[in-house]
């Protein structure tokens, strides 16, 4: 049955009041809501009643004769909880409104005809493992469609259906809450529970609706790691590497996550010195590691106490006792065979660099660490003493010394000592040696540098002309102290020592005069002061110079110049007159063509020769000459690498008497090159005096070229053999030899 609150508001004449009527009805019927008659309705036919508005016509239809209001179809408040409508008679003969149209509202009254349903259909909540009762879990709510100001149709009550007795739920809000303490996430992790939401406010008769609630206990670091055992056993060999793993360990914790994680340590035990462990954050093991090298022959056994514990603690579970669990661990060490042991990391020993050959300078000392205890054999690699300096005792590792040594060369050596058990050379270890070469006061004190020394003619007696100063490659433990001093007396330059290791040289007098000694030598002393004294005499070499006024140097005599340059005079005068002689070759050869032209013709491209000599014909290159004067072709070419039988049919006297040492030295180089078959060949642009058949630039030889061009003069030794005497004799005095 369904209750329909119909009111009608009427203002004219014929509806000026307004009803409320109640009306129960059944579902599908087509109830008559109310009659509506107009006043002026006087009952003989002609009023009709016309109905407008909210649903008119589909919903709600009235019948024109008598005013009756019906519904055609079903009314749902859940759709629209009222309609509003408006009336109106007519007459019918005129089709006049007997009266104003009236409005009127129709209410649906609501019966229960909704279940409560879950904003949800599974709900998921998280809550502590070991929460107190009570504790929040979640909130559910469900909604009914029904009109809740209108009787119970939408009052809900809740209630749990599944889940005791761990979960309990508020029946007015639908709070669900912890029931049980110590619920243990270790022993079941994830419930179910069920709520009911039932309307009517849970009497008989009411609608209902449930929901399903996942809930997940969530973890709390409430679980202590535990061993699985409470000793373990491994073992390795003695040779394993600092560093290198031994064996693994786990403890159980039943958490998960942060609280599951852990950490080793080793808290006591007589291996603590040679063991450790380290935590694998990732698999959450202890791992047991080398420490320090182990050692079969005097421990076999290495005992540890190793001691687990979380890394995060919850100190709401820790009052309840210790965190942590305990084990022993012992680790076996297994035999391997070693090699030699030396009793130091590095040997470093002192010796004097005087030390006499066959002297010991140290010993070398290991041993086999095996229980066997082989005997050792010692031996020098031989990489590190390239120069056998050096020996060793194989038996005892006694180093000698075999060759001399000199701390100047080298003041550290630096050798690897092998050592090798006898029984098995393969078992071999390796020691530097380091030794040390001691200064000896063996080498004396020399000039410091070469000094370029001069002294004005018009110097005064005391004046400074030169600072000298000295080394020593010696190197002695305070220092060096050097002492400056002259070998003999001498009257023109005397020497001041500073004590700081100069010394100055001053004139004893003034007026010198390059005209009458150009270069003078001083002979000084210098010697050291550590023991033995080492003392050496250095020549300083003082040219005579013409000065200006203030000292400054202008010009200094010729033989000055040549001892500083290292050349002779004579050295000096050959090398003037064979720059002389080119020259006069270059200058009476204008009219000829070039051998070469320009840097351009020098061919840069690789020749090869068919025998040791070689010439121009011999390349496999161009002829350049050839190339620019192709007219210029014999058929008897003869090789340029090859003497001919008669080199020069008529040979011109030469006039050069003055200077037959200088001609006597270009005919032999010359002749020297002729025939010596290794001479370079034409290509590296050395001159012959004979070119060969077929060169277009002829002969270029001022000593060798053929008389019978009569426009070229030849004899330039003739033409220049006086010069050349005057410029000898103004160098060369022919009663003493030396230069003026």
């Amino acid at each position: 049955m369904t209750a329909y609150h119909i009111k009608l508001f009427a203002e004219g004449k014929a509806f000026c009041y307004s009803t409320v009527f109640d009306l129960k009805i059944i579902r599908n019927d087509l109830p008559n809501i109310k009659s509506l008659r107009s006043d002026k309705d006087r009952g003989d036919g002609t009023a009709r009643y016309v109905l407008s508005g909210e649903g008119a016509g589909i919903i709600f239809r009235i019948d024109e004769k008598s005013g009756d209001l019906h519904a055609t179809q079903r009314l749902d408040r859940e759709e629209k909880a009222s309609y509003t409508l408006q009336a109106q008679a007519f007459n019918k003969i005129t089709g006049l409104p007997l009266e104003p149209a009236t409005e009127f509202i129709v209410k649906i009254h609501d019966i229960n005809d909704n279940e409560p349903k879950f904003t949800k259909a599974v709900y998921t909540a998280s809550v502590p493992e070991m929460s107190d009762v009570g504790t929040f879990v979640i909130e559910v709510n469900a909604t009914d469609a029904d009109d809740a100001t209108y009787g119970n149709s939408a009052k809900l009550v809740y209630s749990i259906l599944q889940g005791q007795p761990y979960f309990s739920v508020e029946p007015e809000t639908g709070i669900v809450r912890i029931a049980l303490s110590n619920m243990d996430r270790e022993v079941r992790k994830e419930y179910q529970v069920i709520i009911q939401a039932k309307d009517m406010a849970g009497q008989m008769g009411g609608l209902s609706g449930t929901t399903m609630v996942n809930v997940t206990l969530t973890d709390v670091n409430d679980s202590p790691p535990r061993f699985a055992y409470s000793s373990y056993h491994l073992s390795t060999y003695e040779s394993a590497e600092i560093g290198s793993t031994v064996g693994r360990i786990k403890a159980n914790d039943g958490d998960e996550g942060e609280n599951a994680e852990m950490k080793y340590r080793i808290v006591d035990g007589d291996g603590k010195e040679y063991l450790d462990i380290i935590t694998d954050e990732i698999t959450q093991e202890g791992v047991i590691v080398v420490k320090k090298k182990l050692d079969y022959e005097s421990k076999r056994v290495y005992t540890v106490k190793v001691e687990v514990t979380n890394t995060h603690q919850d100190p709401n579970f820790t009052v309840l006792g210790p965190f942590l669990d305990t084990a022993i661990i012992k680790v076996t060490a297994k035999d391997v065979d070693e090699p030699p042991v030396f009793s130091r990391p590095q040997f470093v020993f002192e010796v004097n660099e005087d030390t006499p050959k066959g002297i010991a300078i140290g010993t070398i000392t290991a041993w086999d660490p095996d229980a066997t205890h082989y005997p050792i054999q010692y031996a020098i690699d031989q990489h590190t003493d390239p120069e056998r300096l050096y020996h060793i005792d194989p038996k005892n590792g006694s180093i000698t010394i075999i060759k001399s040594l000199d701390r100047e060369v080298s003041k550290w050596h630096n050798i690897s000592v092998l050592a090798s058990e006898m029984n098995n050379p393969h078992q071999r270890s390796r020691v530097p040696v380091l030794i040390k070469v001691l200064d000896v006061n063996d080498n004396a004190p020399e000039f410091a540098m070469i000094y370029e020394t001069f002294v004005c003619e018009n110097v005064r007696a005391g004046q400074l002309i030169q600072t000298i100063s000295a080394i020593d490659t010696d190197d002695p433990l305070v220092g060096h102290k050097f002492v400056f001093s002259l070998s003999s007396m001498n009257p023109n330059f005397t020497i001041f020592d500073n004590e700081d290791n100069t010394a100055r040289i001053l004139t004893r007098r003034s007026g010198f005069n390059r005209r009458e000694m150009s270069v003078y030598y001083l002979p000084v002393v210098i010697s050291d002061s550590d023991y033995p004294i080492q003392s050496s005499t250095s020549t300083l070499t003082i040219r005579v110079c013409s000065c200006d006024a203030t000292g400054n140097m202008r010009s200094c005599s010729v033989d000055a110049l040549l001892l500083s340059a290292g050349l002779s005079t004579g050295a000096l005068v050959a090398i003037l007159l064979c720059v002389l002689i080119l020259l006069s070759e270059f200058m009476q050869t204008g009219r000829k063509e070039p051998l070469i032209i320009s840097k351009e013709d020098i061919r840069d491209n690789v020749v090869s020769y068919n025998d040791e000599g070689g010439g121009e014909e011999d390349t496999q290159a161009f002829d350049i000459g050839t190339l620019r004067h192709p007219e210029v072709v014999e058929s008897n070419q003869l090789r340029r690498d090859i003497i001919p039988e008669m080199l020069f049919p008529y040979h011109r006297p030469s006039p050069m008497k003055e200077c037959a040492d200088v001609r006597d030295f270009i005919i032999s180089r010359l002749q020297e090159n002729d025939t010596d078959p290794s001479a370079p060949p034409y290509d590296s642009l050395a001159t012959y005096a004979y070119e060969g058949n077929g060169s277009i630039a002829e002969s270029l030889s001022s000593l060798e070229s053929s008389a019978t061009e009569g426009d070229h003069e030849y004899d330039y030794l003739s033409n220049w053999g006086p010069q050349f005497k005057k410029l000898a004799d103004m160098y060369i005095s022919k009663d003493t030899g030396v230069a003026n």
